[in-house]
């Protein structure tokens, strides 16, 4: 009989996860990828007022279970942070719902129970990067 499965998250290494997906994050340039984390920037869209966009940092954290963004990349400050357990689904904007988005060819979403999540990355790779690492939490909740 095998061994039980330890309790608590799934083990994973990021970088190696992303390499099997056929993702180089080591020649993306907008994208710092590590194990348990990949960081970078990417345009928000504000959910209040006018809905300006604005450059936010990012931080996806495999061990604190979380999707965090902050003002700038030290980190100081996290506007926002986004439990693993929260996110629904990471998906491609193909109906053009994000408004005024400042490159609709690399605009994504990322839902949550609480909010739709509008993001713009800096490259194609990139956007590839942060969908299939976002979608990793996703994955998991539907698994567990």
């Amino acid at each position: 009989m095998p061994p039980a499965s330890p309790p608590g998250p799934l083990v994973l290494d990021l970088q190696q996860h992303l390499e099997c997906w056929g993702h180089n994050p080591e020649n993306c340039p907008h994208v710092q990828v590590s194990r348990a984390c990949c960081r970078g920037f990417l345009v928000k869209m504000g959910r209040r007022g006018f809905k300006v966009w604005r450059k936010r940092w990012f931080c996806f954290d495999w061990q604190a279970r979380r999707l965090a963004y902050y003002s700038d990349k030290e980190e100081s400050k996290v506007r926002c942070t986004i439990e693993f357990e929260d996110i629904e689904a990471v998906y491609f904007d193909h109906q053009r719902r994000a408004f005024k988005s400042p490159n609709r060819c690399l605009t994504f979403c990322v839902q949550t129970y609480k909010r739709l999540f509008y993001l713009v990355a800096p490259s194609h790779d990139a956007m590839h990067i942060w969908m299939d690492v976002i979608a990793t939490a996703a994955d998991e909740n539907h698994t567990a």
